[in-house]
């Protein structure tokens, strides 16, 4: 089994935008990174609150390899291409509709079949790993006709999203998290996110069954105790559970090779 990759997600609440003090700021970003990463997180998702060249300049500078996943899925290509041309490690791509009710507005927003085409198109030029997000069943089509079209190199990095409100929903309970689960192609390397309380039931299959994790602010800001807490908390009372379950914790070294990273 391989060692568990923690994706830590040090963004806005959407669950309690007022009650939790996110960073906001490069530096503050970059801080709480570092934090994440000394409690066992090795992957970073940021939305940078749209100051991308400064977050992943010092991501580069302080972090130690750690690996910077850049958010806001559901945006444009030019919106995005500051990430391409800074060449961050990971690009968050959702391949299929973006119809969310968990944010103070409504959000529908869809890639087409032909961007999601030039999404990786660019990745592959600029040497950006996607890192895929699957809602439903139906992201697992558009998945298999990217890699149909030689457009995905394995192994294939996506998250697999649990109980976010709106149009693209799925039940947050373990058996749905298993069918999907079987239907994602071959060559794929799984990661969860949860928001809601029922997060810690699908985390733990996951962790027994050797998949990842995504935790944070962003995804569900409330501990065990239902207390609220930092990202870097988060990380490390769920780096404590996978131990104790007996799963070691990826190094950077270790994450990047399973993901495919240079």
């Amino acid at each position: 089994m391989q060692p568990l990759i923690i994706t830590a997600t040090a963004n806005i609440c959407w669950l309690a935008p007022d009650a939790v003090d996110y960073p906001k700021t490069p530096a503050a970003i970059t801080e709480e990174s570092l934090r994440c990463m000394e409690a066992g997180a090795t992957v970073i998702h940021t939305h940078a609150e749209g100051r991308w060249i400064e977050v992943i300049k010092m991501h580069r500078e302080r972090c130690g390899g750690l690996i910077l996943q850049c958010g806001m899925s559901s945006l444009p290509i030019p919106e995005r291409m500051v990430v391409f041309e800074n060449h961050a490690d990971m690009m968050s791509i959702i391949i299929s509709h973006h119809d969310e009710a968990f944010a103070k507005m409504d959000v529908h927003k869809l890639h087409p079949r032909e961007e999601l085409a030039e999404y990786m198109r660019l990745c592959q030029q600029y040497g950006v790993k996607p890192e895929l997000e699957v809602w439903n069943t139906g992201s697992i089509w558009n998945m298999n006709w990217l890699i149909e079209q030689g457009l995905l190199q394995a192994p294939y990095f996506a998250t697999l999203f649990f109980g976010w409100p709106g149009g693209q929903w799925s039940p947050p309970t373990v058996e749905e998290y298993l069918y999907r689960r079987k239907y994602m192609p071959q060559g794929s390397v799984l990661n969860v996110s949860i928001m809601g309380k029922e997060q810690m039931a699908i985390v733990s299959a996951a962790i027994a069954l050797g998949d990842h994790i995504r935790i944070g602010t962003e995804d569900y800001p409330y501990d065990l105790n239902g207390r609220l807490a930092s990202t870097h908390e988060l990380v490390a009372a769920a780096a404590q559970i996978a131990r104790a379950m007996g799963r070691p914790i990826a190094t950077v070294q270790q994450a990047r090779d399973i993901i495919g990273l240079v």
